[in-house]
Formats: C-alpha cells, sequence, structure tokens
C-alpha cells in the first residue's frame, strides 16, 4: 500500500504538531480510522490539554514545503507500512510515521546488523570494527549504524559497497558531526540516510536516544565494539534489548574504559562476538525467515507502544503509560551547537604534539598492529614512527615487533 501524495502530507502535518509524537499519532490513527479524520477531529480533543503539553497543528502550508524542499534535495518520506519502509523497524515500540530517506532504498528492505561504539575508539577497537563489518557484508547484510565519530564511521567506511545506512539525529541536510558530510555523500551511492526529523532540523541532545532507538530498530542484530559506562552505545543496547534484538558485545581488557561498558554487557547475558562468525551463526535462525512485511497499516492495535522520555506527547485520551527510564545513562551526544548550517571541517595539518596525544589516545593494553595505527591516526608511516619513539621514552607506549601497547 502506497499513500497518495495528499495522504502523505496528512500524516505530515500530523506528526509535526506540537505535542504529537509516535504513540500519540499511532493512537490517533487507529481512533479515527486516519490521519486525515484525526486532523479534523483534533480541534475539541485539543481543549482537554493545556500549558506546555498543549496540542499545536502543524500549518498546512508549512508542511507542503516542507514536502517539496525534500524533494528539492532528493529525498522521499516514506510512510509506515509502504513497501520502501523498513519491516524490522515498523515491529517496534514507536516506530517514526514517516523517515526521510535519501539513497538506495533498495538497501531498507535488506537484513540489517547494527554496529556501535565508542566515538574516542581505540586503533584496536577501529581495526577490529571493519575486519567484523567486511564478514558481515560477505554474508550480505547491510550494516547500520548512527554516523558518529570512531566505530560508527569506520563500520560506516568498511561498507560503503555493500549497503550501510545512517541514521541522523537531526534533518539529512544537517549532517552530525559536520567532518562527516562527504561520508554521508559517499553512503548515498550505495546505501541510505535516514532521519525521522524534518530538513533543517538541528540536532540536540534529546534527539539522540531517539536515533538511537532507529538503529537498534532496523537491525536482527546490534553488535557494541567499545563502550564506556553510561555511553550512547548501551542506550542503543537497551533498546535493542526491548525491541527482542540480538545484542552482541566484543570482549575487552578489563584495563581500558573503553571495554567497561561492554564487559558488562557480557555480563549482563550479552552474547560474546570475536568474529563475524558468531554473529551469522546466531542470526541465522531470524535470518530464514526475516521480517516480512504486513498488509495493512496498524492491524494490531492491542498492544499499544509503551511510552518513552523521548517526546512531549500529550495523551488525549487517559493516562499515559509510564515512561521507560534511561536512569544513569548519559543521554546527550556531546555539546551541538544551536542553528548554522552544515559545513565540511578541512583537515588541519598533524604537529607532532597532536599527533603524540592521537597516538596516546588510541592505544590500549590491547596489542595493536602498527599499519592499523597509522591508518587510524591520519598520519604517515614515518610520523608515527617518530613519535611513537617519543612515547616509548616517555614510557608511554611498549612496542614488540610490529606491535604496540599503551
Amino acid at each position: 500500500m502506497n499513500l497518495s501524495d495528499e495522504q502523505r502530507l496528512d500524516w505530515l502535518q500530523l506528526i509535526r504538531s506540537d505535542n504529537i509524537g509516535p504513540s500519540t499519532f499511532r493512537t490517533l490513527v487507529n481512533k479515527f480510522g486516519g490521519a486525515r479524520a484525526a486532523l479534523e477531529a483534533l480541534p475539541p480533543l485539543m481543549k482537554r490539554a493545556t500549558g506546555a503539553k498543549a496540542v499545536r497543528l502543524a500549518l498546512r502550508a508549512d508542511c507542503e514545503r516542507e514536502m517539496e524542499a525534500t524533494l528539492r534535495f532528493g529525498a522521499r518520506l516514506i510512510a509506515l507500512g509502504e513497501p520502501d519502509y523498513p519491516s524490522a523497524l515498523r515491529e517496534i515500540d514507536a516506530p517514526p510515521p514517516l523517515l526521510c530517506v535519501k539513497g538506495e532504498l533498495s538497501v531498507l528492505t535488506r537484513p540489517m546488523v547494527a554496529i556501535v561504539g565508542a566515538r574516542n575508539a581505540s586503533a584496536a577497537g577501529l581495526a577490529f570494527t571493519e575486519r567484523l563489518t567486511h564478514e558481515l557484508s560477505a554474508a550480505e547484510y547491510v550494516i547500520a549504524s548512527g554516523l558518529a565519530r570512531g566505530v560508527d564511521q569506520r563500520a560506516h567506511r568498511a561498507a560503503l559497497r555493500t549497503g550501510t545506512v545512517a541514521v541522523l539525529a537531526g534533518g539529512l541536510d544537517r549532517i552530525y558531526p559536520p567532518e562527516h558530510v562527504g561520508l554521508a555523500e559517499e553512503i548515498c551511492g550505495h546505501g541510505a540516510l535516514i532521519s525521522e526529523m524534518p530538513l533543517g532540523w538541528e540536532p540536540r541532545g534529546r534527539d539522540f536516544p531517539r536515533r538511537n532507538r532507529i538503529v537498534s530498530g532496523l537491525a536482527m542484530g546490534i553488535v557494541v565494539v567499545e563502550a564506556a559506562r553510561k555511553s550512547g552505545s548501551l542506550i542503543t543496547s537497551r533498546f535493542a534489548n526491548e525491541q527482542g534484538r540480538e545484542v552482541f558485545a566484543v570482549p575487552g581488557s578489563p584495563l581500558d574504559p573503553r571495554a567497561e561498558g561492554t564487559n558488562d554487557l557480557l555480563r549482563q547475558g550479552a552474547t560474546l562476538c570475536t568474529s563475524g562468525a558468531d554473529v551469522i551463526d546466531a542470526l541465522a535462525p531470524t535470518a530464514s525467515g526475516f521480517a516480512p512485511l504486513r498488509t495493512t497499516l496498524f492491524e494490531d492495535d492491542s498492544n499499544q507502544p509503551t511510552s518513552e522520555p523521548l517526546w512531549d506527547e500529550t495523551d488525549l485520551f487517559g493516562d499515559p503509560a509510564p515512561p521507560r527510564s534511561q536512569e544513569g545513562l548519559q543521554l546527550d551526544e556531546e555539546s551541538v551547537p544551536a542553528m548554522s548550517p552544515p559545513v565540511v571541517i578541512a583537515a588541519e595539518p598533524i604537529d607532532a604534539r597532536s599527533l603524540e596525544e592521537r597516538l596516546a589516545d588510541l592505544l590500549g593494553p590491547a596489542p595493536v598492529g602498527l599499519d592499523d595505527l597509522v591508518r587510524a591516526s591520519g598520519a604517515s608511516a614515518g610520523q608515527v614512527q617518530a613519535v611513537l619513539l617519543d612515547l616509548e621514552l616517555q614510557g608511554r607506549a611498549n612496542r614488540r615487533g610490529n606491535l604496540v601497547t599503551s
């Protein structure tokens, strides 16, 4: 089933209205039989909600401009239940009613595995991410991630030619971090960028957990490569667990803070991941009958989505369900600047001092090959060799043959 342009505009106007999030949207569509009927029924209902939770309908003209801008940008708005909408994502609690998508739509209908991890990943973690991505891509899995620095970025790059999906916290024209603008353009060649937010939307702290639930919802399983405690990757793994996805964790040294989160996941029952085969074997039973699309929208209203503290939603028909708690987890990504156009940040020349700190950050208790360290640092082999010698003299690095540790 595909929506007409007018129906798509109705959906857009409803979901862009203040204090109407995915859960309220679904409730309204189920109760009134469609978005147009819900829009017509809302004026008297809005009197029940006052103050900060008051429902304010989006202007029709604004939604028309958004649709036109989306098409000019080369993207599409795909509605929940349409053939191109990811079938696994539609099964989660509070799926996005509309996805803004740019790129190769066919990747959205293929089985996916999500790979997430630390932004300040070690060189060993980045090397493992690349190897894992190649193994999963060879098994015909699309790689999903959040376009963040570190593990996300390496996973996307390793899957550029085989298929990758990047989920954005802001609009598709507001790439964050801004230095990934070029990577985002490359992804569109054989993969896709997706977001539930409108063009022009600058990502805020609370938008990153919203993005994380989509990353996990797209995938049959999620692999956490490196994660400190209270990291965004652990939020994604929590969503994955709630969504019934397989959670994999890569073990790390107990001496490395970047492995504390993944080691905790293993203690809590996550599946051990030391290679792509661990993931492929565990997902094989599910992959053989991967999530077929339903034939009708919202066919079962008996299992309503659980409200999450991610939107300002108004319950118009009774008390809302208790929110899921994200207590103890760091919801914000990084400090995100307010409204500013996306820019490409040019790479600065690497001086010896900045390279020294970069290499020190990349090193950890786990041995890493010199070639992997050179690739992760972005410097030449000669520069890395020279700075490593200084780090060794300072007692901050240990080299045995071609392997280096902190």
